[in-house]
């Protein structure tokens, strides 16, 4: 399927429906979709599963949807900064499954594998391993987690071009390359976006082949901690 270009998030995400499962890229606010999660905010789009690797802040990227009732379902790993996504998963509304970080990782690589599980020691003998397969391997115990795939990947590149080859910029790539891959549908917003043949080939990180649509757009970049030195 060649890549479509689109004019913004809101054209991108014409097609995703209630209860669908979403796969956002990036690492705290660092090199999220902010755009295409705006677009779903402003959508309505209800009853997600939203895998990502944390819940963001309240009132940025994520957030925003919590805020406004939209996920019914969490996949993550870190959830330390968000009020709204405490108050949702104590009092029941929204149903949340924590993963180590390397776990999760790991699950959403192997969907984009093809790989339907894998065992790893992480969270042997924890609630991690509770009702899931535990196998000995060379007389060491490992739990089976099962891969995760999405209908749609939402990610972020710092340079993209038509044909839907992306490269990321630092920490801006963390989760963003795996993301595309496990996605039937992978959505990629951009900061600058340019012809074919302008791209290092050397430099891609996400090859075309998994990225079904993409647009440019603005971003704010906002800091999650602001740390500043004291005069």
């Amino acid at each position: 399927m060649a890549c479509r270009i689109f004019a913004n998030a809101v054209e991108a995400t014409f097609d995703i429906k209630d209860n669908s499962t979403i796969l956002l890229g990036g690492f705290g606010l660092c090199g999220i979709p902010e755009n295409l999660i705006m677009a779903l905010v402003e959508r309505g789009t209800k009853g997600l599963t939203c895998v990502s690797n944390n819940a963001g802040v309240d009132d940025f990227g994520i957030g925003l949807l919590f805020k406004n009732r939209q996920v019914k379902k969490m996949i993550s790993s870190y959830v330390g900064e968000n009020a709204t996504f405490e108050k949702l998963a104590l009092s029941g509304e929204m149903e949340v499954e924590l993963n180590p970080q390397g776990t999760l990782a790991e699950r959403v690589r192997a969907g984009g594998a093809g790989i339907p599980a894998f065992f790893t020691p992480t969270g042997v003998g924890t609630l991690v391993a509770k009702g899931k397969e535990v196998r000995n391997f060379n007389g060491r115990d490992y739990v089976m987690e099962s891969a995760i795939t999405g209908d749609f990947a939402f990610v972020k590149a710092w340079k993209g071009d038509t044909m839907g080859n992306l490269v990321y910029r630092k920490t801006a790539r963390n989760f963003n390359p795996i993301m595309a891959t496990a996605g039937k549908i992978t959505i990629a917003e951009v900061e600058e976006l340019v012809q074919p043949g302008e791209l290092d080939p050397d430099m891609i990180h996400t090859p075309a082949v998994y990225v079904q649509r993409i647009f440019a757009a603005k971003f704010q970049k906002r800091i999650e901690q602001r740390t500043i030195r004291k005069e």
